[in-house]
């Protein structure tokens, strides 16, 4: 298979992915370039691509425009998007990007939307009967004696780590209240903190789901983990995934199993999470998978065919560049 070009956008730090991805296409003897597209010259995943190309944030105005010529003159067939605030917009021109022959691997816009903004995950997994931490109405909480700290607080629509915190009494709580922007308080959920990375083929069936155990996190990205095959973990992942609508590719659901043995679902990011390599060095190569599917075919999957018990110790490494590589 011949110009079977891959285009990562906001690619970043996500090093092994990328490589992982053009293992796959050697293994698979698919022929084809892999470009990575960031707003960062400097992002380090960009030099592990065989081009790269410097975008603008999602946000801007010619962002589709500059990424549409992007796929055009690389002949992209796969857009692979890695972070939240591209995905929406991605979305919402799937088609368009189809009619130049480009795929691009992201679900549907009511999929999006359920994620980015936490109001709507939650409605949206007590819809189904999922069990997901209180959310507090915070109009009247500094009145409210009955509150049990500690709480979390985090914005709505937020990234990653960025702005959630753990709330210890009423005098935080007032000033992180005037803080985060747009934010939303709930329950301080303790026990063992989980990410599931789930497959969802072209037919919106789930394929495949990993729970990866985070041991250790550092700046919201897990550094510490390790596998663990807990089936009612993974059939709640699987629960989760399948009744998003026009869900599709890796999509990643967070959850808790509380120390009295429940399961609570804080979050649903439909991308690939930045602890992904862990799963694939268990057993779930999800990179071939997707581009056997791209490509038209049926590859054997088994839904809990991966290694139990695989730990990931993750360390700073580095890319050494010369100067003219980055003006």
């Amino acid at each position: 298979m011949k110009g079977f070009n891959i285009l990562f956008t906001s690619s970043g730090r996500r090093v092994s992915l990328i490589r992982h991805f053009k293992e796959a296409m050697k293994e698979l003897k698919i022929e084809g370039v892999v470009v990575s597209a960031d707003m960062l010259k400097t992002a380090p995943a960009s030099f592990v691509a065989d081009f790269q190309e410097v975008i603008p944030p999602a946000g801007h105005p010619s962002y589709l425009k500059i990424l549409k010529e992007i796929c055009i003159r690389y002949k992209i067939k796969l857009l692979i998007p890695l972070i939240d605030t591209e995905l929406g917009a991605l979305s919402r021109v799937k088609e368009e990007f189809r009619r130049i022959g480009v795929t691009i691997l992201v679900s549907s816009p009511e999929t999006t939307e359920i994620s980015f903004d936490k109001r709507n995950t939650d409605a949206f997994l007590r819809s189904l009967g999922v069990s997901t931490p209180e959310m507090i109405s915070f109009n009247d909480n500094l009145e409210n004696t009955h509150l049990r700290y500690p709480l979390l607080i985090k914005p709505a629509s937020g990234s990653g780590s960025n702005g959630v915190t753990k709330i210890r009494n009423a005098r935080e709580l007032e000033f992180f209240l005037s803080y985060v922007n747009d934010p939303i308080v709930q329950e301080f959920v303790f026990g063992d903190e989980y990410t599931l990375d789930v497959l969802v083929d072209l037919q919106g069936k789930v394929r495949c789901v990993v729970p990866r155990l985070r041991i250790e996190t550092r700046a919201g990205e897990v550094s510490k983990g390790i596998t663990v095959k807990n089936y009612e973990i993974m059939f709640i992942g699987q629960k989760v995934a399948e009744n998003l609508p026009g869900a599709l590719g890796c999509i990643t659901v967070q959850l808790f199993l509380t120390y009295e043995g429940q399961i609570k679902v804080t979050e649903i990011n439909p991308r690939f999470g930045g602890g992904f390599p862990l799963s694939i060095q268990a057993g779930a190569d999800y990179p071939s998978w997707i581009l056997q599917m791209m490509l038209g075919e049926n590859p054997v999957i088994v839904f809990d065919g991966w290694k139990d018990g695989v730990v990931m110790l993750r360390y700073d490494d580095a890319i050494f560049l010369t100067r003219d590589m980055i003006l």
